[in-house]
């Protein structure tokens, strides 16, 4: 889950999407932009962002070549409101489905926050669609976060976020800006709720996987290190062959200024995904 107050927005070299629009999903109409040309890779925003809050300054240098599709998750950015209930099993399936509209049938996929909880779902119920995964700052379980994260989101209230740069965001693009509150109080009601998409669908999930943290990004190292673990990590490769999954932790670094580290996060990606 995304708390991402001071992301910065002075974005360098902007680029316009090649083609943008609303894909009918599930009952509801999500958001996408497309860039580049090449191999495809999915983008997946971090709680209360949208596309150009999160990864504005990764597009431009990814879609240099590679075909990026970004989205915008239930009640994010462009995509409406609703009140269909949120789940990580059903926003995956919203992933899918535009892959579907856009005759994607495997892609790369990138999560962030909230973002790389939805990945690691879609890793499990849809892993035939995936070549790889990487997830930024993120974890498959509430346990996955440290306590002092967990109480923060149990006393997170709508106020929190009023004149933040996510409220800029959101009023920047949003159909109906009227909706802010209603959606902070769904995706807070969310954050609440325990969650756990299991330790076995995690160890069996058979594309490689890129996790990148931040050393004080709010992630329990320990349960971090468990999870890369499960992933077939951590072993001594010296004497044996290298595992296909990696753990990158990224030294003095939070959860939000992790991705303004963008020459950090590119290298990390171009390394793994090539």
């Amino acid at each position: 889950m995304a708390i991402a107050l001071t992301i910065s927005q002075l974005y360098g070299q902007k680029v316009k999407p090649s083609e943008s629009g609303y894909a009918p999903v599930n009952g509801i109409k999500v958001y996408y932009e497309v860039y580049g040309k090449g191999k495809p890779i999915v983008l997946l925003h971090g709680a209360f962002m949208t596309i150009d809050l999160n990864w504005g300054e990764l597009i431009p240098e990814l879609s240099k070549n590679r075909k990026v599709i970004a989205l915008e998750l239930q009640g994010h950015g462009h995509t409406p409101f609703s009140e269909r209930k949120l789940s990580h099993a059903t926003l995956a399936s919203d992933v899918t489905k535009v892959m579907d509209y856009l005759k994607i049938d495997k892609a790369d996929v990138a999560g962030y926050s909230f973002g790389g909880e939805v990945a690691y779902q879609l890793a499990i119920q849809s892993p035939e669609r995936l070549n790889k995964l990487v997830i930024i700052s993120s974890t498959y379980k509430t346990s996955g976060w440290l306590p002092e994260v967990n109480k923060a989101f149990e006393g997170m209230k709508p106020d929190l976020f009023t004149n933040s740069p996510l409220h800029t965001a959101y009023n920047a693009v949003a159909p109906d800006k009227t909706k802010w509150t209603k959606f902070l109080e769904q995706m807070m009601a969310s954050a609440r709720q325990p969650f756990d998409l299991g330790d076995g669908n995690i160890s069996k999930i058979p594309v490689p996987v890129l996790i990148i943290a931040g050393d004080n990004d709010g992630l329990d190292k320990t349960e971090l290190s468990k999870t890369y673990k499960l992933l077939g990590g951590d072993v001594f490769a010296d004497m044996g062959p290298m595992p296909k999954s990696q753990l990158a932790v990224a030294p003095g670094q939070t959860h939000v200024s992790l991705m303004m580290q963008t020459t950090l996060i590119l290298n990390y990606l171009n390394s793994f995904l090539k």
